[in-house]
């Protein structure tokens, strides 16, 4: 997972004893209470309202009766990492951009949005039988792409994070002898293994990697100091800041099982109804991250930039 630039958020509860605030994507310099500069921003607490969104019956018809028969659209995502997918303060419900843009789609497949929690590495294999599709800010990898298909719905990038005024002295260009905090099953997880065993290779000292299932658990180790530095994108508002430049910025995308054409066509229909419309810029506005935007929903798409 992963996303474009840091900036600044309302800070989310995210339990009793941590407070923080969370990156997002985009490159707005604008203050918490004017995320988008307009009417349509608002707190970044709740959701936007997609209400307005009503059945296409042309595109529902699209959907295999694999996904539609029980009425729901079942959705996996990691509900760790906002803005894109979080828990509310209430612990339970999930709140987010990729949450707001899965409710769009099931008001115009006129079916009930049900998203799910679950641990980010799990979702994937439990497309197509647990879950109709995937939502999580899953960047699009050839590895991923042998296990299923992908309809795209935003750009993002990577951003180093470390312990305000970076005590540690972190250089990002070399990881040898720290510890790197990362979530489980991202590609992130995978660039630091790779930079692991090339400190390895060298003859250096080794990377000491806290791998852990949900992104608040990364975060809390480099904001407690268990870990020197994370890779991804969530930030504490007094203990945290960003280390240089987003790299990567590549296509994130909806999963879907590997195969299942009806369903990838339905789903980059929708997508493109909700960009040619305006309703998933307003979306993307109200959490403050339309510098992600794309404009072109696509099936598998080869150019990741």
């Amino acid at each position: 997972m992963a996303f474009n630039n840091l900036r600044k958020l309302a800070v989310f509860a995210l339990s009793a004893a941590m407070i923080v605030s969370l990156g997002a994507c985009g490159t707005s310099e604008k203050s918490d209470s004017t995320a988008s500069g307009d009417s349509e921003s608002s707190s970044n607490t709740t959701g936007y309202d997609v209400s307005g969104v009503t059945k296409d019956d042309d595109i529902a018809a699209m959907l295999p009766e694999s996904v539609t028969k029980d009425g729901k659209l079942t959705v996996g995502m990691d509900t760790s990492y906002a803005p894109a997918e979080f828990l509310a303060e209430d612990g339970k419900t999930p709140i987010g951009f990729d949450v707001d843009i899965a409710k769009a789609l099931a008001n115009m497949f006129g079916l009930e949005a049900l998203p799910q929690t679950s641990n980010f590495d799990s979702i994937i294999p439990s497309i197509g039988t647990k879950y109709d599709i995937g939502i999580s800010s899953f960047t699009i990898t050839p590895e991923r792409m042998e296990a299923v298909d992908f309809v795209s719905m935003f750009k993002a990038g990577s951003t180093w994070v470390v312990k305000k005024g970076n005590p540690n002295k972190v250089d990002a260009s070399d990881l040898c002898g720290l510890k790197v905090a990362v979530q489980t099953g991202t590609t992130q997880e995978e660039e630091v293994n790779a930079a692991a065993k090339q400190c390895k290779a060298d003859g250096k000292s080794e990377v000491q990697i806290l791998s852990n299932k949900l992104q608040t658990d990364v975060t809390t180790n480099v904001a407690t100091g268990k870990a020197d530095v994370f890779y991804a994108i969530a930030q504490t508002e007094d203990t945290l800041e960003a280390l240089g430049e987003d790299v990567g910025v590549t296509k994130e995308a909806v999963a879907i099982r590997k195969g299942d054409s009806d369903t990838a066509k339905a789903v980059q229909a929708a997508l493109q109804k909700l960009m040619d419309d305006g309703t998933y810029m307003k979306i993307l506005k109200h959490w403050g991250v339309e510098n992600g935007a794309i404009d072109k929903a696509e099936i598998n798409p080869t150019d990741l930039g």
